[in-house]
């Protein structure tokens, strides 16, 4: 079945989210005050509407209540994106993902009964960063604080090998969760499964053990 979505605020974040959810085969509803905004997305968009999401009577006139998932995506204004995430949850919206600006944003974003808080350009610096500093990482999604899950490139230090000789969840506390080789991803990798040169390893763990992981091996 087809989710539906709407998405508040057409901006770079917003317009790309509209966008991969459109290639998705999803419904979408696309709401921004630009009516050139509006415009260039009303080709992608299951609709396009030019609206003020800060206005309740709006809100319910376009039926927002029942959409599966709303993205409030609104640039830098701070103030309309807490009065739309507000209306939304008075509105009755289920799930409610918003775009923070910064720290103090989040926590009244999640006062407020936010479902899902993001920060694109923050995350994504995080992972431009982590990329640059290996050659052997090829992405990087942050879970929490602490954790997160890593591609890496398995070198020849790493092939030949099996997951129980390499041992590294007793020795480094990290999880190969997965195992990309060629076009085939192979889900909870067995102990004898032997790894080979190219072989991209899901990792996931405590972002210290990770790194110590990578350092050990790939310094070698």
């Amino acid at each position: 079945m087809k989710k539906e979505f709407v998405v508040i605020g057409l901006g770079r974040f917003g317009g790309s989210i509209v966008r991969s959810l459109t290639e998705q085969g999803m419904e979408v509803m696309a709401i921004d005050q630009d009516e050139d905004k509006v415009n260039e997305f009303s080709s992608i968009a299951s609709h396009a509407v030019m609206a003020d999401s800060t206005d309740e009577s709006v809100l319910k006139s376009l039926g927002i209540k029942n959409f599966d998932h709303v993205i409030v995506a609104i640039g830098d204004d701070i103030q309309s994106s807490i009065l739309t995430t507000l209306m939304l949850k008075e509105i009755g919206v289920k799930k409610i993902t918003v775009k923070a600006q910064n720290d103090y944003h989040e926590k009244v974003l999640r006062k407020i009964g936010a479902n899902q808080v993001v920060h694109p350009e923050r995350d994504m610096g995080r992972r431009i960063a982590h990329n640059i500093v290996s050659n052997n990482v090829l992405d990087y999604l942050e879970l929490s604080d602490e954790h997160s899950i890593v591609e890496i490139v398995a070198n020849d230090h790493l092939a030949g090998n099996t997951l129980s000789s390499l041992d590294i969840r007793a020795r480094y506390g990290i999880n190969i969760v997965a195992v990309k080789r060629d076009r085939d991803i192979i889900v909870s990798p067995q102990a004898d499964e032997e790894i080979r040169v190219g072989d991209i390893l899901i990792v996931i763990g405590a972002d210290s053990d990770i790194n110590r992981f990578e350092k050990k091996v790939f310094s070698v």
